[in-house]
């Protein structure tokens, strides 16, 4: 429930404890067999059906200044159920969100498109069996998006590797001394292209706004990308720094194998910080893979393994 709205990626400043808790009371009177000390609207007298923003914006109060970290502030009385009253006990989820922490600077359009995908995942292996109560939100996360496919591809390469100058305590500021940290520039992102060459992606159009598109991002930032034209092997290697990009074609033909692509990746030098590949995604690819990667899948492709993110390619 709590990925299916998206609540790990909406919190943004919000106070962490009673974000958690928010969430916790937007979805818990839907849930069956809930424990008792599971947090519900009636423990803090409100009513049920409100989003998550709106509980959120009814526990919070509105001149707290107090620190954003922690398990929330202040120690007002509250019985066991976390509403006002006698005992001392805070209220509390009665599951981790911590996870959530590391989805919260991730673009929301991404992770919602990677909740499509696993709700498509999930919906193909129970054949169509869900909760009445989970249907409609299943059934509007199975339409197509409306999401432009450029922004897909910006948001995934942006969250890949973030660039700039970062603070590091390693080395001090020369200017201010001991009281701010220096800086550093990143690393250059490295990003692996692979391109699907059989006769099934063979369309100028597809291929041109694709690579165009790669161009203009990594044209705007320091990226080295290595491009691997393949079908059942890899035909041929090129690789693409800053500004210094050109738009190439390949021809191969062939049935495909989306295996040593990824071969490929596993024995680069830096290692690459994503994978794109635009595919058909008919053949066989690894069961599994340590880099995050993108499908760019045609309108007819089939996407060939439940991890990565999937994006349709709409020319």
């Amino acid at each position: 429930m709590h990925l299916l709205h998206l609540h790990p990626a909406r919190r943004k400043e919000r106070n962490r404890h009673d974000w958690d808790v928010a969430c916790d009371l937007a979805i818990n009177p839907a849930v069956e067999n809930m424990p008792l000390a599971a947090p519900r609207p009636e423990n803090f007298a409100l009513p049920d059906g409100l989003s998550a923003e709106e509980y959120y914006r009814q526990l919070v109060d509105p001149f707290d200044t107090g620190s954003l970290s922690g398990a929330g502030t202040g120690s007002a009385d509250r019985d066991d159920s976390g509403a006002a009253g006698a005992g001392n006990t805070e209220s509390r989820t009665v599951d981790d969100h911590a996870v959530w922490e590391e989805a919260d600077c991730t673009p929301l359009r991404l992770i919602e498109e990677m909740v499509r995908s696993m709700v498509r995942d999930a919906w193909q292996k129970c054949a169509g069996e869900v909760p009445g109560e989970l249907r409609p939100l299943v059934e509007s996360l199975l339409v197509p998006p409306r999401i432009p496919w450029r922004m897909i591809l910006r948001q995934f390469i942006a969250t890949a590797g973030r660039l700039g100058r970062r603070s590091t305590w390693q080395r001090e500021n020369r200017r201010f001394a001991h009281e701010t940290p220096g800086s550093r520039k990143r690393h250059r992102l490295n990003l692996l292209i692979g391109v699907d060459v059989s006769d099934s992606t063979d369309a100028a159009a597809l291929r041109e706004a694709f690579a165009g598109e790669l161009v203009r991002i990594a044209a705007s930032r320091e990226t080295c990308l290595t491009v691997l034209y393949a079908n059942s092997r890899i035909q041929q290697i090129e690789s693409f720094r800053g500004s210094n990009i050109s738009v190439a074609s390949y021809h191969g033909g062939g049935f495909t194998d989306l295996r040593p692509v990824f071969a490929y990746a596993r024995h680069m030098q830096p290692p690459p910080a994503a994978v794109i590949y635009l595919t058909d995604g008919i053949g066989p690819a690894p069961e599994e893979m340590e880099f995050p990667t993108l499908w760019v899948l045609t309108q007819a492709g089939e996407r060939p393994v439940p991890w990565g993110v999937e994006l349709r390619l709409d020319v």
